[in-house]
C-alpha cells in the first residue's frame, strides 16, 4: 500500500490532492429549519465518524441564524453524552467592511481561542441575521477514532457580519483527549440555526 502524505496547502485546497474527487465520499447531509442543534453521531442515522476515514470534512453552506450578532460553534463528544471534549485552540480573522473604512487582520486567540476549555468553539464573530446574511465554510477533523493522539481540527468560514462587513475567520486546535471523538455538534451561541446545510464527507488515505 502506498503512503499518501498531506501538507497544509493540500488540506487547505482539497482540489490539490491527487485523486481527491475519488477519495472524497459523501456521508451525511443535515439541513437546518429553526434547529437548535445539528449533530453528527457515529452509528446514528447513517453517520460514519470512526476509523473508516482518517480525515473528515464538514461543509457549511449558507448557515443563517435566527438571532442577530450570533456565533456559530462546534462541540465534540468523547464517549459520553455531552459535547464537552476539552479543547485548546487559536483563531484569527480578516475583515473588510462595505464602507471601505476598515481592512484588517486580527489575532483573536485571546478572545475566541480556548485554553483547556470544555465549551463550544466559536467559528465566527457576530454574524448578522438579515435576509441576505449567512455563513459558509468548512472544517477538517483528523483521525477522530484515535485512542493514542489528540484530535486536531481546522475551520475556515466566510460570512456577512452584522456590521455590514466580509469576515474570513480561521480556527485551529485540538481536542486534548485520547478517547475517540464519536460525535460532532454545531449550534448558535444564542437562538436557533434558522436555515442552512452542513455536509459531512470522509477523505480516504489511498
Amino acid at each position: 500500500m502506498s503512503i499518501v502524505t498531506y501538507n497544509n496547502r493540500s488540506i487547505a485546497n482539497i482540489s490539490a490532492i491527487p485523486g481527491a474527487a475519488k477519495s472524497l465520499t459523501h456521508i451525511k447531509t443535515l439541513t437546518a429549519s429553526s434547529s437548535s442543534t445539528l449533530s453528527f453521531v457515529d452509528g446514528s442515522s447513517d453517520v460514519v465518524l470512526d476509523s473508516t476515514y482518517p480525515i473528515y470534512l464538514f461543509k457549511f453552506i449558507n448557515i443563517h441564524p435566527a438571532t442577530d450578532s450570533t456565533e456559530f460553534g462546534v462541540g465534540f463528544r468523547d464517549g459520553s453524552t455531552d459535547y464537552d471534549a476539552t479543547k485548546t485552540t487559536t483563531a484569527f480573522v480578516a475583515v473588510h467592511n462595505e464602507g471601505d473604512s476598515e481592512a484588517a487582520l486580527n489575532n483573536r486567540s485571546s478572545n475566541e481561542g480556548l485554553s483547556q476549555n470544555t465549551g463550544f468553539q466559536s467559528l465566527n464573530l457576530n454574524m448578522g441575521n438579515g435576509n441576505d446574511e449567512s455563513l459558509s465554510g468548512e472544517m477538517f477533523l483528523f483521525n477522530p477514532s484515535s485512542t493514542t493522539f489528540v484530535k486536531h481540527f481546522m475551520s475556515t468560514t466566510q460570512y456577512y457580519q452584522d456590521g455590514n462587513a466580509s469576515l474570513n475567520y480561521h480556527v485551529a486546535g485540538y481536542c486534548n483527549v485520547t478517547a475517540a471523538i464519536d460525535a460532532v455538534q454545531f449550534k448558535m451561541n444564542s437562538g436557533n440555526i434558522d436555515a442552512g446545510t452542513i455536509k459531512l464527507y470522509g477523505l480516504k488515505d489511498s
